[in-house]
């Protein structure tokens, strides 16, 4: 009987522990758009995720969606202080100049933004930056598509003489260009002969443009067609011409289910843990976080097996392990043609990673055999064009 109280009491202390903790934070969001955007909807679901996991109620997590970049920034998250939120989250790249505009006013409250480049070079105690090793997601489902193209090749069901792929980007950011990179590399890793498109269209989120820029690359004869852009625009088109797609941010399986292969996504549940308990114990935040495969914060969906080519999960898997014990780099450059510029290795990239005004590269960031993508700060700055991708437009 002593062991069954001490057992309860034990019980009701930790109850107690939660409570008291509970108590202590108040979470704000700033979205740039809403469930509508696989983009947002992904911090949504991570905001909950931490929400639950912590045992936070309703009250102490304040979602505030459609936000634009600019000034309306700054006066919602000057809203969210006057509302009591102890911890601020912004998730588009330009809401960054307007957080840390209010970050200097309210240094008792802790401000973090995602894909930002400000935190390692501002310095101020309570701002913050945060991304993950998103490109390792992004080439393990390069290497979903390869095995598709394989699959088409044998068949002999291909549109031309080589595997094409078409990608449709939203601007031409490093994080963009990292991601189609990674996803490109992944492909050629297991297709060899593999090239890409790329298809720009000057917006985060724009359901008609994203679907007509994969439209126009299926006309140009691209086998299958992968995004980083936030809507169902793309994914639609491959669904009505019957083309196999690799989405981004979440599963499009229940409204693409001949098409859909496999997603990639920054799982952001980890990072609101963190931040959330480093706060609870009155402990600092990273300025610059870096989540991973093995935090749980790059993570993929199930392989959709209707569309994916036999052995894919497999493959991931092989692929997966190289990375966790560190002999395999998505930016492979010691690797005798795997990835060139104007046919020559790389070798040497001086990298942008503290962006001043004048964007100044400022970094060596090809070292050992790979460039370090993410190491120097957590947003991407890999914005090289290399061999095997063709930029049909770069307007924006």
């Amino acid at each position: 009987m002593k062991k069954i109280a001490a057992l309860l009491l034990a019980l009701v202390l930790c109850l107690g522990c939660v409570s008291a903790f509970a108590d202590d934070v108040k979470l704000g969001v700033i979205l740039l758009h809403d469930e509508f955007s696989t983009y947002d909807l992904n911090f949504i679901n991570g905001v909950n995720e931490a929400k639950e996991a912590l045992g936070l109620s309703d009250d102490q997590v304040v979602i505030v969606r459609n936000i634009p970049e600019s000034e309306a920034c700054a006066e919602t998250a000057r809203d969210l202080v006057d509302e009591g939120c102890t911890i601020i989250f912004a998730d588009s790249f330009g809401h960054e100049s307007f957080l840390l505009e209010v970050a200097k006013e309210f240094p008792e409250v802790e401000f973090a933004h995602a894909t930002g480049t400000m935190a390692h070079t501002e310095k101020l105690a309570n701002f913050h930056n945060a991304f993950a090793s998103i490109y390792e997601g992004r080439y393990l489902a390069g290497v979903a598509a390869g095995m598709k193209l394989n699959e088409l090749k044998e068949a002999g069901k291909l549109k031309g003489e080589k595997p094409l792929m078409g990608y449709v980007g939203a601007f031409t950011y490093a994080e963009v260009i990292s991601g189609y990179t990674s996803f490109y590399l992944g492909a050629k890793s297991v297709c060899p002969d593999v090239e890409m498109k790329v298809q720009f269209t000057g917006s985060w989120y724009d359901e008609k443009e994203e679907k007509a820029a994969a439209e126009a690359l299926i006309a140009l004869g691209c086998d299958l067609i992968s995004q980083h852009a936030d809507s169902m625009g793309a994914p639609t088109a491959c669904e009505n011409a019957g083309i196999p797609n690799v989405s981004y941010n979440g599963s499009t399986v229940e409204s693409c289910p001949n098409t859909f292969i496999i997603s990639s996504r920054i799982n952001w549940a980890p990072y609101f843990e963190y931040m959330i308990n480093q706060k609870n114990a009155g402990e600092a935040i990273d300025t610059d976080w870096v989540g991973s495969i093995e935090t749980g914060s790059v993570v993929l969906t199930d392989v959709n097996a209707q569309a994916a080519a036999a052995g894919t999960v497999e493959a991931i898997e092989a692929v997966k392990a190289e990375f966790a014990a560190g002999t395999r780099k998505v930016f492979d450059t010691a690797t005798e043609g795997f990835i060139t510029v104007n046919g020559a290795a790389l070798t040497s990239y001086m990298a942008d990673v503290d962006t001043d005004a004048a964007f100044t590269k400022d970094t060596e960031a090809v070292s050992d055999g790979y460039f370090h993508e993410s190491e120097y700060r957590s947003a991407p700055y890999f914005d090289v064009t290399i061999d095997g991708i063709e930029l049909l437009n770069s307007a924006f």
